[in-house]
């Protein structure tokens, strides 16, 4: 006997679609509770891990910044060597001179590398204060580092203990709302899940309220509401967009207005009025 075949969304009742809707809602519900549950502790663990990201580029970028000035210092203690080496030279020269016009010349070559000396040195006092300071900036960042990665880990450790607590309740959530989604035609799945992606408590489809939409809680005229009941067509809420479903088709028991009897007048009352 050959298996019947899967009945096309499409083919389904406006009774049908809107029922698969709501269902689909409740799940979607529920996993939206869940993702509560975790509060901002996803976007907590993203943020810490994002600026421990930045850190660690600031400290590669610190520790290179670091060796330039190690080698500059270096640098300019080779200058500070050559420079005395070529003041020693000069002043030995100084001694073996013919006349004034070369010892002059030594003598202002002797000048000119004392300058070079002084000025070395003056770089080697610029560069180790900079030094000091980027040890200092590295150290801080470093302890920052430190600091970020134990709050990372408490954060991630109480994550993970709320993900294994709903892990398997929110997968057999997604597995029942996707066989549910299979139930719904396409066009009409997208629309339900635009709707729901543009309102902030993630309703696509809400039940009447007191005469009103379950979403938005504006008065639906009346015209509309027998429209609803009808489930002759998908009707949606003019204010906020949201499907309307009737409380009865949601498997909700819609709430009764209470009326008061009018008061009884006395015969004294009555008496006074006349």
């Amino acid at each position: 006997m050959a298996k019947e075949s899967k009945k096309d969304p499409a083919e389904f009742s406006v009774e049908e679609k809107l029922k698969a809707l709501y269902q689909l809602q409740t799940m979607l519900s529920e996993i939206d509770k869940i993702k509560t549950l975790r509060g901002e502790l996803p976007l907590e663990v993203q943020d810490l891990e994002d600026e421990l990201a930045g850190l660690n580029t600031r400290i590669e970028k610190i520790k290179g910044e670091i060796t330039d000035l190690t080698k500059s210092i270096a640098d300019s203690k080779v200058a500070i060597e050559r420079s005395k080496s070529l003041i020693a030279k000069y002043t030995e020269q100084q001694d073996n001179v013919r006349n004034n016009r070369e010892f002059d010349a030594l003598n202002k070559e002797i000048e000119y590398q004392n300058l070079n000396v002084e000025l070395a040195e003056k770089h080697i006092r610029d560069f180790s204060a900079a030094m000091n300071a980027k040890n200092e900036e590295l150290q801080h960042s470093q302890e920052l580092i430190s600091e970020k990665s134990e709050d990372l880990n408490i954060k991630k450790g109480e994550l993970q203990e709320i993900i294994e607590e709903t892990r398997q309740e929110e997968e057999k959530l997604r597995e029942r709302s996707k066989s549910i989604e299979l139930t719904v035609e396409p066009r009409l799945l997208q629309s339900f899940k635009r709707i729901r992606n543009n309102t902030r408590n993630g309703l696509g489809i809400v039940y009447v309220q007191r005469e009103s939409c379950g979403g938005c809680f504006n008065k639906i005229p009346p015209q509309r509401q027998l429209d609803v009941r009808m489930r002759k067509k998908i009707i949606v809420c003019e204010y906020c967009g949201r499907i309307i479903i009737d409380p009865e088709l949601a498997g909700v028991k819609e709430e009764q207005k209470v009326v008061e009897a009018p008061k009884r007048r006395t015969r004294k009352a009555a008496a006074a009025d006349e």
